[in-house]
């Protein structure tokens, strides 16, 4: 369901053409990556590792375990960003679920990829708890790193100022504040229940996915200061907060990673088992959402831009904690590399 859009709600959009397989066999991949290369990079959520699938390889190597990870129902080693400046300053960043609370940090990658070395960390003090983590990670067009948090299971925490959990959260590669957050710290936006999607769209706009509770999810435009409404607003519901670009029900959706290709937003569902396509222009939606792939694959939790226009996706189903575990299939998990036309 999408809310009443703007102007070229009928313009043509791009279509899946060809899915195939990049990779399988993973433990719980959850962050995925490009390096400059080429190559990707993706996180194993209960094994700490970062691994790297040089190009035209059929099995991923690993670079180096992060330090300090700790499990939990959906916590663990979670986002990564690969630094706007990889090629000099050889650094990957992590969101890591760990304790007395959750942090980003940036990590160093041997020349040879043969080994990974925590230089900093950037941002700490995000609640830790069994739920809620949030954890996507990415680099905005503005160079900063920007993140998505949950709110820790206490609703709460999504509306107080204070807290840095149901947020999304800003700040510049070295743990610093921009100077234009709104609120002078790492907070520029609020009432966020779960978001697990980030994305920048050709002309800048800021994207947000999240996990509603049990009536709506949505897809948010996500700007400086203002408050998406959790815990008083559910999705449509209620009168407080911004309203959402895009709701969807959690059974069909509970969603994850997010990406823009082809005049669409890509969004990866949980318990909805299927790959959303969202058509939108410069923060307006121009169409209904449109359902691929619906229990092909199962579980789908990131969704990245490949260097070439393809999308690549990473399956879920080895992580059953989660909303919609359904058990791992033959070959999980798996990346998936999806061609548009």
């Amino acid at each position: 369901m999408a809310p009443p859009a703007g102007s070229g709600r009928d313009a043509p959009i791009a279509r899946i053409d060809t899915v195939t397989e990049v990779v399988s066999g993973l433990d719980m991949p959850w962050g995925l990556a490009f390096l400059p290369d080429g190559s990707a990079v993706f996180s194993g959520r209960a094994s700490g590792l970062i691994q790297r699938l040089p190009v035209g390889a059929d099995a991923p190597r690993t670079i180096g375990e992060v330090p300090g990870v700790i499990q939990s129902s959906e916590g663990g080693l979670l986002g990564i960003a690969v630094s706007p400046n990889f090629s000099t300053d050889r650094r990957i960043y992590a969101y890591v679920s760990s304790r007395p609370a959750n942090r980003v940090v940036a990590l160093r990658v041997a020349e040879d990829f043969g080994a990974l070395t925590q230089e900093a960390v950037v941002l700490d003090g995000i609640q830790n708890a069994d739920r809620h983590h949030g954890g996507r990670i990415e680099f905005g067009p503005d160079g900063n790193l920007w993140i998505g948090t949950g709110d820790a299971f206490e609703p709460g925490n999504a509306a107080d100022e204070t807290s840095l959990n149901g947020k999304i959260l800003r700040i510049r590669p070295d743990g610093s504040i921009p100077d234009d957050n709104p609120s002078g710290t790492a907070v520029y936006s609020r009432g966020h229940r779960n978001v697990q999607g980030l994305e920048f769209g050709p002309d800048g706009t800021v994207y947000a996915s999240e996990l509603g509770h049990r009536t709506w999810d949505e897809v948010n435009v996500i700007r400086p200061g203002l408050d998406y409404g959790w815990p008083a607003n559910e999705g449509t519901q209620g009168d407080a907060g911004e309203p959402p670009l895009f709701v969807l029900r959690p059974d069909d959706a509970s969603p994850s990673g997010l990406a823009h290709a082809g005049g669409s937003l890509w969004l990866g569902a949980l318990g909805g088992q299927r790959l959303w396509q969202l058509p939108v222009r410069d923060g307006v939606a121009t169409g209904e959402p449109v359902a691929h792939l619906a229990g092909e694959y199962g579980r789908i939790r990131t969704v990245e831009t490949a260097p070439d226009g393809s999308l690549w996706i990473t399956t879920s189903n080895t992580d059953e904690a989660t909303w919609g575990g359904t058990g791992p299939r033959p070959g999980d998990d798996r990346v998936l590399r999806i061609t548009l036309h």
